[in-house]
Order: structure tokens, then C-alpha cells, then sequence
């Protein structure tokens, strides 16, 4: 009967998600009516005859995302799970323990714990892996462990988790959580304010706003606004910042859609806080959408310079839908333009290569675009910086290293072996970068570059094909030179790598808000756009002012 109940409810869900695009395609209706009537069928035929139990709505989830997975990764279905998620992303508020969570290999371990937050009050670290909560024994649930993690305000959970190789029980008390968008501020000197951006939720310029006035009241006169790492967020939050530094009235960015309702010109409401304050952004390539409209803007209106390497390239611009039993959609809408006429999408996402990834835009396809004053700009691959920055890049290997928890992992050994260290800044040299890679050997660890990748798979279809046999003494030296270069390449980035592992411990001792205090002192990025704001000449230069 069960069975019955849930494939009758969840039917609906895929009618509506599908009457939607139908409205917006009408002269392919008939196309569309025709597939959800076989799809319809299927499922219903498949439920009801399957030789094993099935889970309809496990299934029907499954079937969604797959199909939206072959258009791009910003449109996605979201079921009743997935919707409180994605409005505590938008909000930056719930009920729960106040701590970065995630799942790799089965296991569930604890990213960071927010500094006077449940997790961090009850004892958890970064490293730490969550094995049972409150009955439940996370070995065999396959679901989101997340959500045992939710609650009322209060509400009180034990939990069972292992610290290196230690089992360990705590409870955990579930509190408010608030995620700045701001989650710090502060000088650096005595007239360089600092602004750290980290996500546009609905808190974002109200809190950029609050941190300008304060920086200014303590006698700010030049500002520095961090957008590193910020993958975006709220597209309004996003023009409201913009709008704290330039005139109301001025076009920030341009949707456009092949559905004309789609198009909207967005432009600043409000009066200004500071139109003339010297201002320098940081970007890299983890900063996109949002964070690249702000950086876009601002520098098609000759507002601010933009430091550091090219950001993302995300342009495409996304719209919640509701659909039935309180599921949703989130789907791309149109592109986005800065008010220069750019369009910073990097991949499209409508022409695939061989392996079915979007292609990349080629440098050499371009547009060139002018700003207000006359300086050349260019579409096509994210915001390049007015004043590039090598320490902001990354590399294959340093890309492998985060990818894989390398650093992570290492940062949580170096944490219980130097229980002392708290508020001092770990000093890392050559005996750390040794251990570190002693370590890797240790952990079997895998680059997995893409070159890496290949061969590998290469060696796959090999023994698919039993040639295997016969290449196995080329591939074993292929692959043991390859390691080799990779192993020559980790001794490269060894400043970066040693960075990245500084700034993991101090997170370990100092949580978030150390890091970014160390930052003010200490970060080559901060250190060079505080040096242009404070050479006039050199920034009006670029500016053209």
C-alpha cells in the first residue's frame, strides 16, 4: 500500500516541474506532452512490476537530477530537504550546530566548527568523524546525515565520533545559527580598511554597509574589499553592494533570456555611501556570479581596481521555482551582462566535447569591451584583474592537494601533535614540507591530474581489451615519471603548499577569524592592494582618472 501512496504523490511533481518548461516552449508542447506521458508510463510500469521493492520517490529524485545534469550544474532540483538547505544558504540563519559538514567515502566528518557555536561548545573539531547520531549509526545510512543534525532550539543530541583513531561521545545542544556574510572587518593600517565578503545571502549589504560606516568612523580613507573564495549568491545583494560605492540611478547589470519577461536592467536605488573612497577588490578563481558582477561593475565604471587572478566565469543567472509538496526548482534563466556589454561565462554548457564537459571559452574568442573612461575589458572567461597576481593562481597540483584533503588531513595530524602552539603563528619549513610528503606516501595519496587520469583510464580499457599484459612494463614507467614530475612540481609550489598548510593550522587554533586577523599583517594580496591604494598616482593611472 505504501508503495502505492508514494507513487501517487510524487506523479504531481513531475507534471508540474514539466508543465513549467512547457509554458515557456509552446511551439514544442506537443513534443513535451508526448514525452511525460511515456515517462509517466515507465515509472508507473517499472514501480509496479520490478522484481525487488523500489523507493518511487527515491527514484523519481534520481531521475530528475540525472535529467538536469545534462543541461548545466546551476540547474537543479530541489526536494523538501533540499529547499531547507538552500534557504539557510539564501538566509545564512537556522537551528543547529553551527558547523561545516561533509560527506566523502561514506564518511562524515567535521570541516570547521564556528567559533562559540554548538559543535565548537561541545568539543568538535576539524577532523573529526561522526560515526552515530543519537540511534543512528551512520555505517549503513545511506540518506543526508545532515538532517539528524537539525532541529528545534535547545534540542539536545549525542553523538559517538572518532578522533584519530580515539572513539569518542559528546552532546550537542542546537542553538540559532547566524552565518555572517561579513565575517570579518577591520584596519590594516592607519587609513586601509578591510572588508571580507564571503557570501551574498540576504545579509550581504547590510552587513558590507555596516563594516564601511565603522571602518570610515575609525578613519578609514581607503578600502580593501576581499571577494577570494566568494562562489556568490543573491544577484540584488550583489547591485545593493555596488550601489554603497557608486550613484543611485546607475545600471550594474543586464539579464538577458530568449523569454522576454527575463530581461531586466538592475540598477542602484539608494544614495551612496562613498562614491570617491579608493577601493581595491581581491578576486581569484574560486570568486564567481555575484562576486563577479560586483567586481565587474565596479570595474566598467572606473570605480575600483581589480586585483589578483581571473575569477570563475559563472554568468548565468538562476531563478527559484516552486513546484508541488514543497519541492523546487532552480533553473537558469539567461545570462548576465556587466554594464560594459560583458558576458564573463567561461564554459558553454549547450556544445560538450567528447567526454561530455561543457567547452571552455578560448582566450583568442574574446570580445573586447571599453569601460566609462575608456579602458579595454574583455567577455568571455571571468573578471581579469586590472593588476594580476601569481600568489592568487593555482596550480594542477595545488588543485589535487585541496581536492584530495591533502592539506586538510595533514593541518589535522600537525593540530594533536602541537597541542601548545595556540595563539602563536606556526612557523612551517623545510622539516614540514619534508613531512608532508612523507605523509602523502604514508596515505597511498593521489594526485589525480587529469594527465594522471588518462593513463590510468587508458590502462582500464587496456584490461577490458586483455592488452593489459603487454603495456604493463611502458605504463608502470610512464606512470612512475609522471609521479616523478608531479613529485618535482610539489617542490615548485612549495611556498604556496606551505602557506595553505600555515593557514589550515592557524583555523585549527584560531578558527576563521584568526586567519583573516593574521591576513591583515601578513597576505601578500592585502599587503599589495593596500601599497595601490595608498600610491595615488599609480591607482588614478589605472583608473585613468
Amino acid at each position: 500500500m505504501r508503495r502505492f501512496i508514494q507513487k501517487k504523490y510524487i506523479l504531481p511533481v513531475l507534471a508540474s516541474s514539466f508543465l513549467f518548461v512547457g509554458v515557456s516552449f509552446k511551439e514544442d508542447f506537443f513534443e513535451i506532452a508526448k514525452q511525460i506521458e511515456i515517462f509517466t508510463t515507465l515509472f508507473k510500469t517499472v514501480n509496479m512490476n520490478y522484481v525487488d521493492e523500489t523507493n518511487p520517490a527515491e527514484l523519481m529524485d534520481k531521475s530528475i537530477k540525472s535529467m538536469l545534469a545534462d543541461l548545466d550544474p546551476y540547474t537543479v532540483y530541489f526536494n523538501e530537504q533540499d529547499v531547507a538547505k538552500f534557504k539557510i544558504n539564501n538566509t545564512g540563519e537556522y537551528t543547529g550546530i553551527g558547523a561545516m559538514i561533509s560527506r566523502k567515502e561514506g564518511k562524515l566528518i567535521v570541516r570547521e566548527a564556528y567559533k562559540n557555536y554548538p559543535a565548537d561548545k561541545a568539543g568538535l573539531k576539524a577532523g573529526d568523524e561522526i560515526i552515530q547520531i543519537g540511534d543512528v549509526n551512520l555505517v549503513d545510512f545511506k540518506e543526508d546525515a545532515s538532517q539528524l543534525l537539525k532541529g528545534s532550539k535547545n534540542a539536545k543530541i549525542d553523538i559517538k565520533f572518532k578522533r584519530q583513531g580515539e572513539l569518542k561521545t559528546t552532546q550537542l545542544v542546537l542553538d540559532e545559527v547566524d552565518l555572517k556574510a561579513v565575517p570579518y572587518f577591520g584596519k590594516i593600517d592607519d587609513k586601509t580598511g578591510y572588508i571580507v565578503l564571503s557570501q551574498f545571502n540576504a545579509k550581504a549589504s547590510t552587513e558590507t554597509k555596516q563594516a564601511l560606516e565603522k571602518l570610515k568612523e575609525q578613519g578609514a580613507t581607503q578600502i580593501i574589499l576581499d571577494l577570494r573564495g566568494n562562489p556568490g549568491g543573491l544577484l540584488g545583494e550583489a547591485v545593493n553592494i555596488c550601489n554603497l560605492f557608486v550613484a543611485n540611478n546607475e545600471i550594474i547589470v543586464t539579464t538577458k533570456s530568449h523569454i522576454a519577461k527575463h530581461n531586466t536592467t538592475y540598477k542602484t536605488t539608494k544614495n551612496p555611501i562613498d562614491t570617491e573612497i579608493p577601493l581595491a577588490i581581491i578576486v581569484d578563481g574560486k570568486s564567481a556570479s555575484a562576486s563577479e558582477i560586483v567586481a565587474g561593475a565596479l570595474q566598467d565604471l572606473d570605480r575600483a581596481v581589480i586585483i589578483g587572478s581571473r575569477s570563475f566565469g559563472k554568468g548565468l543567472v538562476q531563478r527559484p521555482i516552486d513546484l508541488s509538496y514543497g519541492t523546487q526548482l532552480k533553473v537558469t534563466i539567461s545570462r548576465y551582462y556587466t554594464p560594459s556589454g560583458r558576458c564573463i561565462q567561461a564554459l558553454d554548457y549547450s556544445k560538450k566535447d567528447a567526454n561530455g564537459k561543457a567547452i571552455r571559452t578560448e582566450s583568442k574568442n574574446y570580445n573586447a569591451f571599453k569601460t566609462r573612461k575608456g579602458r579595454t575589458v574583455y567577455d568571455g572567461g571571468g573578471i581579469q584583474p586590472d593588476v594580476e597576481l601569481e600568489e592568487t593562481k593555482t596550480t594542477s597540483i595545488i588543485d589535487a592537494l585541496d581536492k584530495n584533503d591533502a592539506i586538510f588531513n595533514f593541518a589535522t595530524n600537525y593540530y594533536y601533535k602541537n597541542p601548545t602552539l595556540g595563539e602563536k603563528v606556526p612557523v612551517l619549513g623545510e622539516a614540514d614540507f619534508t613531512a608532508f610528503k612523507a605523509f602523502l606516501k604514508t596515505q597511498n595519496f593521489s594526485f589525480d591530474t587529469k594527465t594522471e587520469l588518462a593513463l590510468k583510464e587508458t590502462m582500464e580499457q587496456a584490461k577490458k581489451e586483455k592488452i593489459d599484459a603487454s603495456i604493463k612494463v611502458q605504463y608502470d614507467n610512464l606512470l612512475a615519471s609522471l609521479q616523478k614530475a608531479e613529485e618535482v612540481e610539489m617542490d615548485k609550489n612549495k611556498t604556496e603548499i606551505l602557506n595553505l598548510l600555515r593557514d589550515e593550522v592557524i583555523k585549527r587554533f584560531q578558527y576563521k577569524e584568526g586567519l583573516y586577523l593574521f591576513y591583515t599583517k601578513n597576505n601578500s594580496e592585502i599587503k599589495k592592494a593596500s601599497q595601490l591604494l595608498s600610491n595615488t598616482g599609480e591607482y588614478n593611472k589605472i583608473l585613468k582618472k
